[in-house]
């Protein structure tokens, strides 16, 4: 199914995602001081009696012993403090285990996290904070060090950083969406006729360009999935450029997300079949575009 939609806020997350190398989700940066904050001393112990603040979620993107910043897809840092109080759990737990309660050494630059807030002093204080527990087991690999995990994220990593360079330039004019069977990267018939037909919406469009970024369900370890969606975005780029005639230089180089960024649960039947997917995105550069 076609859908012209826009998805600032997942493409942000990738962006995001992209410029965070291996040795810099490693070394936890040191968040600066913050002019508008002026609560001293630790955050409390006891959030039961505090206000409830925001909701807060995006990628860590620096840490240091009782404060964090989460950027949002939208690009805005929010500083939130962690307390003795925090709660912080991995959604279908660490490496397979049940649902675990982790410590805020788990709390790694570049893990996506959903965090509740309440207020405290002006600033915001982190009552539960929620990540999944594949993005854990990513981050600790990398932060580890093992050979495998630096493998893993530098293929990524890489492939992002020179293939979608800075999509802050970008405006994104709509996403098709190809979704595939389980374990497969063959593409359906009504797969192939929504591939040109975003490749012509794209065409009628002055400078458009397409990036196009495969995804997985959550069944299957994180390797094979990570293979398994970089096939099907190599198979749709395929597909585009040798019956849609869509021109090789008009196309940012694609990668997979393996299962990254899911549209609906992978709890459900359903929602696996909706994640089971390669994202088509029209982009039209910012400055030729008339922003």
């Amino acid at each position: 199914m076609t859908v012209i939609s826009k998805r600032q806020r997942s493409i942000a997350l990738i962006a995001t995602a992209a410029i965070l190398t291996p040795a810099s989700i490693a070394a936890q940066q040191q968040l600066p001081a913050e002019a508008d904050i002026t609560v001293t001393g630790m955050p409390p112990a006891d959030l039961s009696e505090l206000a409830e603040g925001p909701d807060v979620k995006g990628l860590i993107s620096a840490r240091n012993a009782e404060k964090m910043r989460v950027m949002g897809g939208d690009g805005t840092g929010t500083d939130i403090f962690i307390s003795e109080a925090t709660e912080i759990k991995a959604s279908k737990g660490f490496l397979g285990l049940g649902r675990n309660k982790l410590t805020a050494g788990s709390l790694l630059n570049g893990l996506p996290v959903t965090v509740k807030t309440v207020q405290w002093g002006g600033g915001l204080v982190a009552s539960r904070i929620k990540l999944r527990g594949s993005d854990l087991k990513t981050a600790n690999m990398i932060s580890t060090g093992t050979a495998q995990g630096f493998a893993e994220q530098t293929a990524a990593t890489e492939a992002l950083r020179g293939r979608v360079g800075d999509l802050d330039q970008y405006n994104i004019k709509g996403t098709t969406n190809v979704n595939f069977d389980t374990g497969k990267a063959v593409l359906s018939a009504r797969g192939k006729a929504d591939l040109c037909a975003t490749a012509n919406t794209a065409d009628s469009m002055k400078n458009a360009m397409l990036l196009i970024v495969g995804y997985t369900d959550s069944t299957g370890d994180y390797e094979y999935n990570q293979q398994l969606s970089e096939k099907r975005a190599s198979r749709v780029v395929n597909y585009m450029q040798q019956v849609c005639g869509w021109k090789p230089y008009r196309m940012l180089t694609p990668t997979g997300m393996s299962e990254a960024d899911p549209l609906a649960s992978n709890d459900t039947t359903t929602g696996k079949a909706q994640n089971r997917r390669v994202a088509v995105n029209i982009l039209v550069s910012k400055g030729l575009d008339g922003m």
